[in-house]
């Protein structure tokens, strides 16, 4: 199944490059570019991609916002942000806004085209050693406040002891394999751990799923 991509960036020659790139694989097709984050948001309506390479910094609307709407709709478009730095100030933002992950944009061909297919695939882009360093960041930083003792009472109380110790582990960084490994248990049981605590959570992916625990404060940043 080829995957379908949308480019959302300010600059010309970044979503040239990206759509050269990107093209060139044959899983893989560009199939539109936005200027702005409005026009990403309305492009993502009428041609429906399966991912959308979005910038933070565009005018209009700025790539968080955007973001934030095109997973409020009812689509099942996945958000990779685009960052020239990867330890950009709003990254957090854009992940606590629905995104799936970021990717620098100095990446290479492979890196772009591999983590495409990553969050195609409902998986989340970051390495489980960047997923440690940027949620240690950026939950430092967020503004935002942190979810209230109630809510984190009612959300993460549905959650079995088994699938809470999970969570903790997604959110210190851990691949499947490395949580079976350190529970000693079959990789395919933690991908339905991993699962479930998705479902009941309300989640979209890993990614999610580790800023969550941060801001519960199952984990502590340090």
């Amino acid at each position: 199944m080829t995957i379908k991509v949308l480019i959302a960036d300010d600059q010309m020659m970044v979503r040239e490059g990206f759509s050269v790139l990107l093209n060139a694989m044959p899983d893989i097709e560009v199939i539109g570019e936005a200027v702005n984050g409005r026009e990403a948001v309305e492009r993502v309506r009428e041609l429906a991609p399966d991912v959308v390479l979005m910038d933070i910094r565009m005018p209009e609307l700025n790539g968080i916002e955007a973001t934030r709407e095109i997973i409020a709709s009812e689509g099942d478009a996945k958000v990779l942000v685009l960052t020239t730095f990867d330890l950009d100030e709003y990254v957090y933002q854009a992940l606590r806004a629905g995104a799936s992950g970021f990717l620098l944009k100095d990446a290479s061909a492979r890196q772009l085209a591999e983590g495409v297919r990553v969050v195609a695939s409902g998986e989340a882009l970051l390495a489980p050693t960047v997923t440690r360093r940027l949620i240690t960041e950026f939950s430092k930083l967020a503004e935002t406040p942190r979810l209230s003792s109630t809510v984190q009472a009612q959300q993460y109380g549905e959650l079995t002891e088994r699938e809470t110790e999970v969570l903790v582990l997604i959110a210190q960084g851990l691949s499947n394999a490395e949580i079976a490994s350190r529970l000693v248990v079959a990789e395919s049981t933690i991908k339905t751990h991993v699962s479930r605590v998705l479902v009941k959570l309300g989640l979209r992916d890993r990614t999610q799923a580790a800023v969550f625990a941060y801001e519960a404060r199952l984990v502590t940043p340090g």
